[in-house]
């Protein structure tokens, strides 16, 4: 494989890592309906040491609006209660001795705004992280040494097919968790 296309591969591999995080970061934000992934990144203090939620305890939704999370040590009730508390996702944990509940309340209408337009902040990072790495292939294309300007701009207009390739998707994702939001 010659090195233009190792740039080609590589630019290609940051826009699917870029990708992936949109959508874990998407998955997030709470459109209404429990979702286990909703508390991915709070941090339980656990024996003076902080853990992830998901190494601490199960989290599952038997119901749309309910998430149960169940300790594996029921001693660290209390922490994930105020673990949860601190995150401000405005959610309000009780727990019946052996695993907190949550009841996800429905999202009012300005809430719903506000989170649509959260989401298309975060879709605006995703394009704008390709659009940087579309930048950096490009310039290491034009330092590659001994390869013609036409195979150089051959190139260039591939990455520029990635580019709006990735930033389609982004596009996709962005419709498709505004639905999820705005539905009622």
């Amino acid at each position: 494989m010659d090195e233009l296309e190792l740039y080609l591969e590589e630019a290609r591999e940051l826009m699917t890592k870029s990708l992936n995080h949109l959508v874990s970061e998407l998955a997030k934000v709470r459109a209404g309906k429990a979702s286990p992934n909703m508390l991915d990144g709070i941090m339980v203090s656990y024996y003076g040491a902080m853990s992830p939620m998901n190494q601490v305890a199960s989290v599952t939704t038997p119901e749309p609006r309910t998430l149960f999370v169940k300790p594996w040590e029921k001693s660290l009730i209390p922490e994930i209660e105020k673990a949860i508390i601190n995150a401000n996702l405005g959610l309000n944990p009780q727990n019946d001795g052996q695993q907190v509940i949550i009841n996800i309340p429905m999202l009012t209408e300005e809430r719903r705004k506000q989170l649509v337009k959260q989401v298309g902040q975060e879709c605006e990072h995703g394009r704008i992280a390709i659009r940087n790495i579309r930048k950096e292939t490009n310039e290491q294309l034009k330092r590659v040494k001994g390869v013609s300007e036409d195979d150089i701009k051959n190139a260039e207009e591939r990455v520029q097919k990635l580019t709006d390739e990735f930033i389609a998707k982004i596009d996709a994702q962005l419709k498709k968790k505004e639905a999820e939001i705005m539905t009622v």
